[in-house]
């Protein structure tokens, strides 16, 4: 590790769990994020400031005025550019010596299937229901662990789901294909914006947690966190056997 690697990391590299090991693993890591937005901003500046080696990030949409209230990665110069762009020249600005990848694309069931089995986690910062349900399943596919997040309104929630632990659900377990949510966005129902960042923080957590081999991940418990009353509930969730998505997966992936 370069004497500038050195003092870039130190603080990640003082704590005891985390120390040179830790943070070599994160460099030579590669994380795929799926949106751009409100969650995945703090997501990717967290991300590229502990020097994440390599960062994929996936969106469809451009910058506009509505979103730079909450998605922190983003300014007024560069509305009307693609967000992965405007994302990717932040980051590059905060560290300049990791790899940003990035697809101006829906994240649809081919691109996964090429981007999710390179990476080492996905992150889910998506707004729809139906792209969360194809994230997670070619991360059963591929046996790559998932930290998904959602906020609405003052409301979040966070989980990280691992197949490849066979007590650990996955997001189909939680929240099945097709049951009838109803479709919530912040377009139409508002956002507090601290509870993006809160969710996206926590997304980017568990995420580095995973990639330095640290701590113990949030598989198997949904955090659920209101931002009216700043309080945290935690869930037990269990894997579903009867699962059309993992249900007859956990074997395989146990030892992938």
């Amino acid at each position: 590790m370069e004497d500038d690697d050195l003092l870039r990391y130190s603080r990640h590299i003082l704590l005891e769990e985390f120390g040179i090991d830790g943070q070599a693993r994160v460099s030579a890591g590669h994380a795929l994020v799926i949106g751009a937005g409100g969650l995945g901003s703090p997501v990717a500046m967290y991300l590229a400031g502990a020097g994440v080696g390599h960062i994929t990030l996936v969106d469809d949409d451009e910058v506009d005025l509505t979103n730079l209230q909450r998605q922190i990665a983003h300014t007024a110069a560069r509305v009307g550019q693609a967000k992965v762009r405007s994302a990717a020249t932040a980051m590059g600005d905060l560290n300049p010596t990791i790899r940003v990848e990035t697809h101006v694309r829906r994240a649809d069931a081919p691109l996964l299937e090429e981007l999710v089995p390179q990476a080492q986690v996905v992150i889910d910062c998506s707004d729809n229901f139906a792209t969360r349900q194809l994230v997670n399943q070619a991360c059963v596919r591929h046996g790559r662990p998932l930290v998904a997040g959602a906020a609405i309104r003052f409301d979040g929630q966070l989980s990280v789901y691992d197949t490849r632990d066979e007590a650990s659900p996955c997001y189909a377990c939680v929240f099945p294909a097709d049951a009838h949510f109803e479709e919530t966005r912040c377009a139409v129902l508002g956002v507090f914006a601290p509870v993006v960042g809160t969710i996206g923080v926590l997304q980017a957590g568990e995420a580095l947690k995973l990639l330095a081999g640290i701590g113990e991940p949030l598989a198997g418990r949904l955090l659920m966190f209101d931002g009216r009353t700043a309080s945290f509930d935690t869930l037990r969730v269990a894997r579903d056997p009867g699962c059309p998505v993992c249900g007859n997966r956990h074997h395989g992936n146990a030892h992938s």
